[in-house]
């Protein structure tokens, strides 16, 4: 069995098919989404058939939550399960669909994996006047932070799954010229910071940016498929 990890995918998985194609990947395998996998994003038919496409996959996907898609717990059909030593969300009609809770621990090939998911939408405004779909508990909430910050002190780890990053490691360059950064609400990203000063931790994976960079012991992944690994 092999862990891959990859970043935000959006809905599109052409290249998640063409990895399992040519890494001839089974269900064992499993490869990481660091949030808006876009699974969940519209609440209707459209997720069913994404679902159901995906559910054909020669692999088991492991969604983080991102800011562009629904939180599964709130969803009618997803049961509460443990899988690698974690809380995990899945419906029974898409098993190889897994999706993390904020603040669980999972171990992936023998390393422990801290999942933190949610952050703030740039894009909320445009959303909102388009109707399209936004949630307000995009964000980690105060339970979710407290949660965190109790398991990281009795639990050594050695990865953070994150879909945003410490404010710390925030990469302007790849920032919308079109948003002014005044009005972006950077609360998830200041209290990552926190984390990362108080975590003893090996890598750190993060998406949401959309773009390819390391930066010390962080990585920001976008469209490329890796090998979950602490070096």
């Amino acid at each position: 069995r092999m862990t891959y990890i990859t970043g935000d995918t959006h809905g599109d998985f052409r290249r998640i098919k063409e990895f399992c194609r040519l890494a001839d990947t089974t269900a064992e395998d499993v490869i990481v989404i660091l949030g808006d996998a876009g699974i969940n994003y519209y609440g209707n038919e459209s997720d069913g058939r994404l679902k159901y496409i995906l559910s054909k996959l020669p692999v088991t996907l492991f969604c983080i939550h991102g800011n562009h898609e629904m939180r599964p717990q709130k969803l009618p059909d997803y049961e509460q399960i443990i899988w690698n030593g974690g809380i995990v969300y899945k419906e029974s009609k898409y098993p190889n669909l897994l999706f993390a809770a904020d603040g669980e621990i999972y171990d992936l090939d023998g390393l422990k994996c801290l999942v933190i998911g949610g952050a703030y939408s740039v894009d909320k405004g445009y959303r909102l006047m388009k109707g399209y779909g936004w949630w307000d508990d995009e964000q980690p909430s105060e339970e979710i932070k407290r949660k965190t910050e109790a398991v990281l002190k009795d639990n050594p780890i050695n990865i953070v799954l994150s879909h945003t990053c410490p404010l710390k490691y925030q990469p302007a360059e790849a920032f919308l010229s079109c948003v002014n950064q005044k009005t972006v609400d950077t609360s998830t990203e200041e209290w990552l910071d926190h984390i990362e000063e108080i975590t003893d931790y090996k890598k750190w994976y993060c998406g949401h940016y959309h773009i390819r960079k390391r930066t010390d012991k962080l990585q920001f992944m976008f469209d490329d498929i890796e090998e979950l690994k602490i070096r």
